[in-house]
């Protein structure tokens, strides 16, 4: 029987929006505004993609979902946080998220950013409530979310993205961009699933692999979407790298190109869960969606 990818992230989006809404401060707590702010980026209707990878993660290594589930949350509030900053007027400038208007077009500027603030330092607490296996502690779990989103992955790859603008970048340096920005959270997402599970460092291994891949491929069909799709279809501003003149893999090595380079990086993640011997559908699946996503 076909694996049901969308029957699946039904079940895991409804898991994980429960667990947001339970670990979130309720939107009246003070300061009200602050709160409902947090939530209405974290509640606007995202995939939950990356919650959906930690826990498929897990999965594939044996793991309950109950274990990987503050992790998978701690991620999405790291997540939010990053959308939420990088539409702001001083970064990418948009209006538009998820259909919605963006953050700052709804409560202010300044509220946007403390919302940021707020979601990220939540998610290291949602991820200390986590039960630690037997290989891994706390310590070790906070620190792969702290790796993932400072200043040397997730900052560092908006740092550069911001510097890269209006100028003709190489292909490396635009790697190096999306390694950062895109990858690292999203392979922290898998990682973190993994480690939930008490997974070997084996298969800890594969799925940074895995991880990486896919996180590089996922970047590139989001360049590949920005000049194929509309505002409409895509829930965000379309055309927005080239409006700020930012390189992205189709303005450097063109669409057939991107695509060629994102299927070799999907072939890639498929060929790192051999280790799990077939019992990694829903990385798989996700993996493919990934790679033929329209929006």
């Amino acid at each position: 029987m076909a694996f049901d990818l969308h029957e699946y992230l039904r079940r895991q989006t409804g898991m994980v929006d429960r667990a947001l809404n339970r670990l979130l401060p309720p939107a009246g707590a003070k300061p009200a505004t602050l709160h409902r702010a947090m939530r209405y980026s974290l509640f606007a209707g995202g995939k939950r993609i990356r919650p959906a990878l930690c826990l498929a993660a897990a999965e594939a290594c044996g793991g309950r979902l109950q274990d990987a589930l503050p992790l998978a949350c701690a991620v999405e509030c790291i997540h939010t946080y990053s959308l939420i900053h990088d539409d702001l007027p001083a970064m990418d400038d948009d209006d538009l998220r998820r259909g919605k208007p963006t953050n700052h077009k709804v409560f202010g500027e300044g509220i946007a950013i403390l919302a940021g603030d707020a979601l990220l330092t939540e998610a290291f607490a949602i991820a200390a409530q986590g039960k630690a296996p037997a290989r891994y502690s706390h310590r070790d779990i906070i620190l792969e979310l702290a790796g993932a989103a400072g200043s040397k992955q997730l900052i560092a790859g908006q740092v550069a993205d911001l510097e890269g603008e209006g100028q003709k970048l190489p292909a490396a340096q635009l790697r190096y961009i999306h390694e950062r920005k895109t990858s690292a959270l999203l392979c922290c997402a898998v990682r973190l699933g993994g480690m939930s599970a008490n997974c070997t460092p084996a298969q800890l291994r594969a799925l940074t692999d895995f991880g990486y891949n896919v996180g590089l491929a996922f970047q590139i069909i989001d360049d590949i979407l920005d000049v194929t799709q509309t505002s409409e279809q895509l829930g965000k501003t379309a055309g927005k790298d080239t409006a700020a003149a930012k390189a992205t893999y189709p303005s450097i090595v063109g669409l057939e190109e991107s695509r060629k380079i994102a299927g070799q990086l999907t072939g890639r993640a498929f060929r790192a869960l051999r280790i799990f011997k077939g019992k990694a559908p829903a990385l798989e699946a996700l993996a493919e969606f990934l790679l033929k996503r329209d929006k």
